[in-house]
């Protein structure tokens, strides 16, 4: 299988160089096709000079050029969505990834699985700023999505380009990639790799993202549990509202008869009205999602299931994607 390494890039111009000289020291251990995918998200600091270079020099090196800067994740999605090998390699260009672990992680990849993604384990960081944020983050996010892993911001992952071509990535969701590949049922693993402390430029995280990663991963939680059918969510708190708004009317009316406390003045009455609307919104939330999910997957080539191959097809049907595997005998 033929690789492409995707690397988002954001002034680093002093490290741009040195990541090409380590990858094309290890890329040929693969025996395999390979090339190399710079993402310049917007750079100021003269990346985009030194990757025209690198680009003139060799042919193994494609850019993409932003016009503007988007963001690592808009980076990541169109690194991978023009890649054009069958396995996808993504690592940090601020060379604290370590290129020696690819052919590791390609091979564990032929093992059978669909994504590798990885573990910095001994992770170079300050402790308070960067460390601490993300070891809470990676609890949270493994609780809350029910997926087992240590290191959700390790960017260096291999991936089979069929589950690549499925993840829509916005915001701040590459960091969500494990996760969003197991929701459409991907074989991950994680594996240990090395991690080397920032040599040259200024990191680009900090604290300020935990909040942004909250917000993305309640996002991520309705996706992987509701996105297909938004009833399931908004129903139950519907129904939650209905049950409260009754035993305040219940208790309303108790106290009105048994205790003559006036029902315009009682605040369970209050509490009845406000309920009974809010349930009333929650099920229209439900409905009015219900529809929207119907028009997304209708009205464009998406499906709510993923495949992975089909035996003893004479050809795709409808057209669908055209990566999954066919296998087995022909139709006469």
């Amino acid at each position: 299988m033929s690789v492409s390494i995707v690397v988002p890039i954001y002034n680093e111009v002093e490290n741009v160089p040195l990541l090409y000289n380590q990858l094309v020291a290890v890329l040929p251990e693969l025996n395999r096709p390979w090339e190399i995918v710079f993402v310049d998200d917007g750079s100021k600091d003269g990346t985009a000079a030194k990757l025209d270079e690198l680009a003139a020099k060799d042919e193994r090196v494609k850019v993409i050029r932003f016009r503007r800067n988007f963001g690592q994740t808009a980076a990541m999605h169109a690194g991978l969505q023009y890649a054009s090998g069958e396995v996808i390699v993504t690592l940090d260009g601020d060379l604290q990834n370590e290129p020696a672990d690819i052919p590791m992680m390609v091979r564990k990849l032929d093992e059978g699985y669909d994504l590798v993604h990885g573990w910095r384990k001994q992770r170079q960081d300050a402790f308070l700023n960067r460390k601490l944020p993300s070891k809470m983050a990676n609890w949270l996010i493994s609780r809350v999505t029910r997926f087992p892993i240590h290191d959700l911001g390790c960017t260096l992952k291999a991936i089979r380009r069929d589950i690549a071509r499925e993840l829509e990535l916005y915001g701040e969701m590459h960091r969500f990639i494990p996760v969003l590949a197991h929701q459409r049922g991907a074989r991950c693993v994680e594996v240990e790799t090395r991690h080397h402390p920032r040599r040259f430029g200024q990191t680009k995280y900090g604290i300020s993202r935990t909040l942004r990663v909250v917000l993305d991963l309640i996002t991520v939680k309705y996706m992987l549990d509701y996105f297909a059918s938004p009833m399931k969510l908004f129903g139950q708190i519907g129904f939650a509202c209905g049950a409260i708004g009754a035993l305040a009317a219940l208790a309303t009316v108790l106290m009105k008869f048994a205790g003559g406390v006036d029902m315009t003045g009682n605040p369970f009455m209050l509490l009845t009205i406000l309920a009974s609307i809010g349930s009333v919104q929650f099920f229209s939330l439900g409905l009015l999602g219900e529809v929207n999910a119907r028009i997304y997957y209708a009205s464009q080539p998406k499906q709510n299931f993923a495949i992975r191959e089909l035996l003893n097809f004479e050809k795709q049907p409808l057209g669908k994607d055209e990566t999954i595997s066919i296998r087995g005998r022909r139709a006469a």
